[in-house]
């Protein structure tokens, strides 16, 4: 059954085959129309993060460009604000500023406040490091009221003093305050002492320790100072300041400031840098500037700008794409999230399921309908085999009546041999009727045997000679209404066949030419060519002087069942004939075909393998 379906199977697997190739083909292209699409919306969406990123980029390096005077002006003033600016020089940080205080409680700079009230009270000294500088403090308090200008005098001596022999900073602090709050005398508070509070001393005073302001002092003292001691002197800075009416509210702010001091940046910094997404430090040489930021603001207002500028609706947004403590600028780069585009992404991906879905579709219905012709097919064959087994079953059990009504026919023959010679004739011919029918019978089986595989090929040198000696006698006596004249030219070839089916071959190819001839004797012959040396082909031709065949029919006689209408023709037989000396052939690895055919009969050529030599 296999061996039947095995065309019908190749035919369709290349058939599944070329349309599967078409399908994929087809699938390759929505792949393409899929890819291109998603490629389309991909550039959109890169060109537009790619416009945000460098837009974020400017906007960062401008906004560092617009506070560089704040920042600068921060550096040399600890009244300016500070917060949300970086600084650093070399190794050395002054932005933001240093607010974190000296761990602690004590308050050194508040004792020596309370010793200077006291020794100014009391007239004392509370050590010699205090002792000029209290004396020149009372001669100049004392002149305020009597001679003014005797007081700007001595308050500028004093200061000069000061600025000439510094003390330690928990000293120098309160004793500035002091001074400040026993030189204040209103209108006539002498110039220095007020300017000592905010603007410091001239630069001509010289000295290490002169004063840039009690304000300023203070401030960039901060983190020299106990909280308490800072807290201290604040209050009491604030207050002179506001006995002399001087501005203050600055002073507080940055008092006030809540930074923690050290901004510490891990690694070098080689170029622009978002730090913490909090941070833009830029370094340029051996300095390093920065500003803080808000980020998501800046986003916020690039989504604005982005959605004034038609690129995407109201849900679009801007994002951070690759978030890092400490993300250089180049590597910085924004995500846009546009919920049309993910619809139509979505919308794309939908399209493709659904042509997928089709050609899936197609798929599965072409191998449904293959089955269903291998299924039909193979019904087919099975309907044949049924017919060709019950053929066979009965060919096989004709073989014993037939025996018996041959057997029968030869005794009668015999006992008939006085009778008149029209009576001892119907014996002879039930005979040779038996013959016939019994050779029908046994084509019937061996195409049977052969076509279903089960034929046992077995093989042996078989010397064309032999076969046309045992061809002559059975043509000897098989008798027929015809005379036969029959001769061979077959010289010593040879081939490695079955002695039995070429035997067979042979009685099949006399049969057609006795059933299908109008001449009398019917001539045959026998010709078999050998090539020379080991491995050549053997070539038999088998000629006799029938009435032909049609060139339209030379391929068509060897099938199955096949029988030519020949006019005047009393040929009566199966079909098989032809197609069995093909199946011969054919198990032997060989072919038969016609080699000429006409009104003067037919040449059969029967091409062998090569054989071995013997």
């Amino acid at each position: 059954m296999l061996r039947r379906l095995l065309p019908t199977l190749l035919a369709l697997g290349c058939g599944l085959l070329a349309l599967f190739w078409g399908l994929w083909s087809l699938q390759r292209l929505f792949i393409q129309e899929r890819a291109d699409a998603r490629a389309q919306l991909r550039i959109s969406r890169e060109a537009l993060e790619e416009y945000a990123t460098q837009s974020l980029r400017h906007t960062l390096g401008r906004q560092l460009e617009t506070d560089l005077p704040a920042i600068h002006a921060a550096m040399g003033d600890p009244l300016a604000p500070g917060e949300g600016y970086f600084l650093r020089f070399r190794e050395l940080q002054f932005l933001p500023r240093a607010t974190r205080p000296v761990e602690g409680a004590s308050t050194p700079a508040r004792r020596h406040y309370r010793a200077l009230v006291e020794a100014l009270d009391t007239g004392t000294s509370p050590d010699a490091a205090w002792g000029e500088r209290l004396t020149r403090l009372r001669e100049a308090r004392a002149a305020l009221d009597k001679n003014p200008a005797r007081a700007e005098t001595l308050a500028t001596e004093l200061l000069r003093y000061h600025a000439e022999h510094p003390l330690p900073l928990e000293r120098e602090l309160p004793f500035l305050l002091v001074l400040l709050e026993r030189l204040a005398h209103g209108p006539t508070t002498p110039t220095l002492v007020r300017a000592l509070l905010r603007e410091g001393l001239p630069e001509d005073f010289g000295g290490i320790a002169r004063s840039a302001g009690l304000q300023r002092d203070l401030l960039r003292s901060r983190s020299r100072l106990t909280a308490p001691d800072f807290e201290f002197l604040r209050a009491h800075t604030t207050r002179v300041s506001a006995m002399l009416g001087e501005p203050f509210e600055d002073f507080l702010a940055r008092a006030r400031e809540a930074d923690a001091g050290m901004l510490v940046l891990p690694g070098a910094i080689v170029g622009p840098t978002l730090y913490g997404e909090r941070w833009y430090v830029e370094p340029r040489e051996d300095v390093v500037r920065g500003i803080a930021v808000d980020l998501d603001a800046l986003l916020d207002a690039l989504s604005q700008e982005l959605r004034a500028k038609g690129h995407f609706g109201v849900e679009g947004r801007v994002w951070l794409k690759t978030p890092d403590a400490m993300l250089p600028l180049e590597d910085l780069r924004l995500g846009v999230s546009v919920p049309q585009w993910t619809r139509a992404e979505e919308a794309i991906e939908e399209r493709y399921g659904l042509k997928t879905l089709l050609v899936g579709t197609c798929g599965l219905l072409a191998v449904a309908i293959g089955v269903m012709a291998v299924v039909a097919q193979r019904g087919r064959y099975r309907y044949i085999e049924l017919k060709s087994d019950f053929v066979a079953t009965v060919s096989h059990e004709l073989r014993t009546p037939l025996a018996s009504i041959r057997l029968m026919a030869e005794t009668l023959e015999r006992k008939l041999a006085q009778a008149p010679p029209e009576t001892r004739a119907y014996p002879e011919r039930i005979v040779q009727a038996a013959d016939g029918l019994g050779f029908l019978v046994e084509n019937i089986l061996s195409f049977n045997r052969i076509d279903k595989g089960r034929w046992t090929l077995r093989r042996s040198p078989v010397r064309w000679e032999e076969l046309a000696s045992m061809l002559r006698a059975d043509l000897q006596d098989g008798g027929g209404a015809v005379p036969v004249h029959f001769t061979s030219d077959t010289g010593d070839a040879r081939v490695d066949a079955d002695p039995a089916l070429l035997r067979l071959l042979l009685a099949n190819l006399v049969r057609n030419a006795r059933a299908y001839n109008r001449r009398s004797p019917v001539e045959l012959r026998l010709r078999a060519y050998a090539s020379q040396g080991e491995g050549q082909d053997v070539v038999v031709f088998f000629e006799d002087n029938g009435i032909g065949i049609p060139e339209g029919e030379w391929e068509n006689v060897f099938h199955d069942f096949y029988r030519l209408d020949a006019e005047g023709s009393l040929a009566h037989g199966s079909g098989l004939g032809l197609a069995l000396c093909r199946k011969i052939m054919a198990l032997h690895g060989g072919r038969i075909s016609i080699e000429t055919s006409g009104p003067q009969g037919t040449t059969f050529c029967l091409r062998f393998p090569p054989s071995p030599a013997p």
